[in-house]
């Protein structure tokens, strides 16, 4: 059956009833991070929240006041993802998230656009898409574009929204003919007729499950971002659509307003006002880095010509490197000195060194790393890596300390 969502994409509300309510268990994500959800899949007589396929999202919405986590479909039927149970047989209303379906609806349609003009225009065929969260891609069977080809086709496909052309939903039962001639990357091994055929006028018939405008000219407007190389020798057009390209034009905006304040520049010399930056960055950092070696010399011979230096050396320095610690344990020397050096955030992360005799360090080397919570690789009396966190800095300097002395003593 076709549901509702797609025999009118534009409904909002709709009421119908609960066929079906059934415990269930989902992995979501939130986030970044995936967690397991209890709660009941329930199915309904006919609803207006899409299912994702055909490289669509699911919606998102409400049944009977009761949020909807995901939509899946499961053969002909839809299953409804809530966290609280509904009564088989009772009435419901139903709300979609419009702002979440006029999105796809403008993404997919603008997809469809796309997809046919590169291929008439260029006989770039498409492969597959994604529709993204922010942004869309479109995967095009050729190596690489030619210059102009992406301007000229953008051009094209908003010349076919100015042109208000209309957008049809045909449903061909799924042994009818006509079916073979439409554009199709296949059917599901479990598809149920009818066959549904997105036709934009004069432009493409295409199989699809998913929900679409009525009107290219309710895509309002596509911007192609540019491509990138794909998998495969493919090529990944860049896309946005409708609503996206307004909130792309805003967010870029912005971007622009913080940039000329902080660089006190006009829009057009950001560029150049960048790169002078950058340049200006290295050379002080190569000046930083020739200023820290000096100083790691300086801070190995200080304590060498103590002489109530001691056999231990420690020291936490902000601001550093591996080289700038290995310059220390090479000029003071390990072999009757143990040495402990960190680099970093005092109470964050940062790396640490520890040389000293090999007996020594080889005692030290575990307890040092749980400690620090690091990671790293202990040889010829030289234990180096990063450390997680430098809070329990003062308790390895210790721990080492008590070692040192009761290795000697022993």
């Amino acid at each position: 059956m076709a549901f509702q969502c797609q025999r009118d994409c534009y409904m909002q509300e709709f009421t119908t009833s609960v066929v079906s309510c059934t415990e269930a268990e989902l992995q979501l994500e939130n986030n970044g991070k995936k967690s397991k959800v209890k709660g009941y899949n329930v199915k309904l007589k006919d609803t207006i929240l899409f299912p994702e396929g055909g490289g669509q999202p699911d919606d998102r919405g409400t049944i009977g006041g009761v949020p909807v986590l995901r939509v899946l479909r499961q053969a002909a039927d839809a299953l409804h993802f809530v966290p609280s149970p509904l009564e088989e047989g009772q009435e419901v209303q139903l709300r979609v998230d419009w702002e979440r379906r006029f999105d796809h609806m403008q993404q997919h349609s603008g997809q469809h656009l796309v997809t046919a003009l590169a291929d008439t225009m260029f006989g770039y065929k498409t492969t597959s898409w994604d529709l993204g969260r922010q942004r869309s891609s479109i995967e095009l069977d050729t190596p690489a574009v030619k210059p102009g080809e992406m301007e000229a086709l953008e051009a094209a496909v908003n010349q076919k929204i100015r042109e208000q052309v209309p957008v049809t939903v045909q449903l061909l039962s799924i042994d009818d003919p006509a079916v073979e001639k439409v554009r199709s990357r296949g059917l599901p091994d479990d598809a149920a007729g009818p066959i549904r055929i997105i036709d934009i006028e004069g432009v493409d018939a295409n199989m699809c499950c998913g929900t679409h405008v009525s009107n290219l000219s309710h895509l309002q407007v596509i911007k192609i971002l540019g491509t990138e190389k794909g998998k495969k020798n493919k090529t990944n057009l860049i896309f946005l659509a409708g609503n996206r390209v307004l909130k792309y034009a805003e967010r870029s905006f912005s971007t622009e307003k913080s940039l000329v304040g902080l660089l006190k520049t006009g829009a057009e010399e950001h560029v150049e006002a960048v790169d002078k930056l950058q340049k200006t960055v290295k050379r002080l950092q190569k000046s930083n880095l020739t200023i820290l070696r000096d100083m790691a010399v300086l801070i190995a011979q200080n304590f060498k010509s103590n002489p109530e230096r001691g056999n231990i050396f420690s020291l936490h320095n902000k601001d550093g490197d591996n080289e700038f610690m290995n310059i220390i344990a090479n000029e003071i020397g390990f072999e009757n000195t143990l040495i402990f050096l960190t680099v970093g955030e005092e109470k964050g992360a940062g790396m640490f060194l520890l040389a000293g005799p090999a007996s020594i360090i080889d005692g030290l080397s575990k307890p040092v790393m749980d400690l620090l919570q690091g990671k790293g690789a202990g040889k010829n009396g030289r234990l180096q890596g990063k450390a997680g966190s430098l809070a329990k800095r003062a308790e390895v300097e210790a721990l080492v300390r008590e070692h040192f002395c009761n290795a000697r003593s022993g």
